[in-house]
């Protein structure tokens, strides 16, 4: 079964309506709404893992 027919044959919710909620890359987020889709965007990243030496530098210059 190809994509198209799959997409086509989902109930997403009561109204028949595709609501998305992004996390991460914004440029998804524009491109579903460029084509009229509902969604909310979540401007998150992981977290950043530092080596212990330079989190020592960092925590005395901040």
């Amino acid at each position: 079964m190809s994509m198209d027919k799959r997409i086509h044959k989902l109930k997403v919710n009561d109204k028949n309506e595709l609501n998305i909620l992004n996390i991460g890359l914004e440029i998804f987020y524009n491109d579903l709404r460029k084509q009229g889709v509902n969604a909310i965007h979540v401007a998150w990243k992981p977290p950043v893992k530092l080596e212990k030496d330079i989190e020592d530098i960092l925590s005395k210059v901040m």
